[in-house]
């Protein structure tokens, strides 16, 4: 069965979620103490920074090249 939203829960005991929303993978955190603010570009993720959380997006660059996260959230 093909589902359209999957999302799974991070085991290293931070609230938030990972999710695969129509092919786009990341994940959601949110964190304690520390704030961030911005938008941060890497070599496999794209990382949307507001407060507290933070939102990982994978690149279409790491899709193509084989380094892409394998079974992500479902």
């Amino acid at each position: 069965m093909f589902y359209c939203i999957a999302t799974k829960a991070l085991k290293d005991g931070t609230q938030g979620f990972r999710f695969n929303v129509c092919g786009v993978k990341g994940l959601t955190r949110k964190r304690l103490f520390k704030r961030r603010w911005g938008i941060a570009k890497g070599k496999s993720m794209v990382s949307l920074h507001i407060g507290k959380r933070s939102v990982y997006i994978e690149r279409k660059t790491n899709k193509t090249k084989g380094k892409r996260i394998r079974h992500f959230a479902g």
